[in-house]
């Protein structure tokens, strides 16, 4: 018997690509505007002409906000920032989540530890004590007070010992067997056979690291050590494009809108560029760590 969808089946795949398409113009769309803006002349722009397509086009905004030290600047220290923070997270995420995969036959203590890392996710200790540590250990203005205090992330801890837990069992006793230590199992077993949950969590650290502003503002006392996206926020809510001593001649081709769309375009770049080919991790992130039946 040759089974036939039904009528209906076919309407429901239809809306709902229709429906999912729409939604992603929807999130497109602010972005394809903000692209468009940034391409876009002053004139056209302080008119409100622009909407999905460049009018005037010209790349002088790019050029001014590149021609910018400061904003140069700011680009370095998140790329600093970037290297140093995913390293650290995910070394430490590593040699944290393997001994808290152990049963507690094997680690007595790893009840204890795991509860006492999971207690720092319901409970905070407070910005003002946090700015006080960071404060007293001497790391203000420096690139170690936006990397030090997200060092461990426990989410991703928990995420990662849970896809080790689920791992065979019988390939770590063979290891053992055959002479090997538990450096040698977390190099040469655990870790090649966890690409798709460390790429997922080098992925999901990249984002965190290139997005934060917050602690930019709150433990840099020099705008000078601000990281990209710190720069761009004071940028967008308080300066004036006046205030840089634009070249007359730019003034028809360059306006506090062209110039403000065009850096923060660079700023969201680097996630544009790395999202589409890590795209499939962040599916396998939904179902990283759960349990299986």
């Amino acid at each position: 018997m040759v089974y036939k969808e039904h009528w209906s089946r076919h309407v429901f795949v239809v809306v709902n690509a229709l429906l999912l398409a729409t939604l992603a113009a929807v999130c497109l769309f602010p972005l394809i505007h903000v692209l468009a803006l940034s391409f876009s002349a002053a004139p056209a722009a302080a008119a409100g002409k622009v909407a999905l397509w460049p009018v005037d086009f010209t790349v002088a905004a790019y050029d001014f906000a590149l021609s910018r030290p400061a904003f140069r600047n700011s680009i370095m220290v998140s790329v600093q920032r970037v290297i140093l923070g995913v390293f650290i997270n995910m070394l430490l995420t590593v040699l944290v989540a393997y001994p808290l995969s152990r049963e507690s036959s094997a680690f007595p203590a790893r009840t204890f530890y795991a509860w006492f890392f999971i207690v720092t996710m319901l409970v905070s200790g407070g910005l003002i004590p946090l700015y006080m540590v960071v404060r007293w250990t001497g790391l203000l203005d420096s690139i170690w007070a936006l990397v030090l205090p997200t060092a461990v992330p426990v989410f991703n801890v928990v995420l990662l010992l849970n896809f080790f837990r689920g791992l065979p069992k019988e390939l770590e006793e063979a290891a053992f067997i055959d002479g090997a230590g538990h450096w040698t199992v977390l190099f040469k077993i655990y870790l090649p056979l966890s690409m798709p949950a460390l790429a997922t969590l080098t992925l999901f650290s990249f984002v965190m690291h290139w997005n934060s502003w917050f602690d930019g503002l709150i433990f840099m006392n020099s705008p000078d050590n601000y990281p990209l996206q710190s720069y761009l926020q004071t940028l967008v809510i308080s300066r004036d494009i006046s205030q840089f001593g634009m070249d007359p001649s730019l003034l028809r081709l360059v306006s506090d809108q062209t110039f403000k769309a065009a850096q923060i375009f660079i700023g969201a770049l680097p996630i544009i560029l790395i999202y589409p080919f890590l795209q499939r991790y962040f599916v396998k992130g939904i179902v990283l760590g759960s349990v299986k039946g």
